[in-house]
């Protein structure tokens, strides 16, 4: 078992930047790749962005390239998701994910842990 705890959401205004943190516990941390999802009213959860064990190779979706960026301290057990440049279409619950099926990597179906999300809301 792995738990993950998320940190860092809120309110903000668009242009803004918010970074989360997610601690994990339980087994060994670097053994998954980490992946953010975000959850807006009456949609599905989407991929945001993941990286795998060592944080050498990141991968993220379309909608937050060049505004998001994942890293990760296995010393600390933590993950984060650096969010620059916020828009309004930003406002979700953030879900942070420990995977280990690695061909469904952009899909919630390659993660078995996940967080019990934080909020991000963005303002005009």
């Amino acid at each position: 078992q792995v738990q993950l705890v998320e940190s860092g959401g809120g309110l903000v205004q668009a242009g803004g930047s918010l970074r989360l943190s997610c601690t994990a516990s339980g087994r060994t941390f670097s053994n998954y790749f980490m992946g953010w999802f975000r959850q807006a009213p009456g949609k599905e959860r989407d991929f945001v962005a993941g990286v795998i064990g060592n944080g050498a190779v990141t991968f993220d979706a379309d909608s937050v390239k060049g505004r998001f960026t994942i890293s990760r301290d296995n010393a600390k057990n933590t993950v984060y998701l650096q969010m620059n440049g916020l828009k309004l279409g930003d406002t979700a619950i953030y879900y942070c994910a420990a995977g280990q099926y690695w061909i469904w990597r952009f899909s919630t179906r390659g993660y078995d842990y996940w967080g019990q999300g934080t909020q991000v809301t963005v303002s005009s």
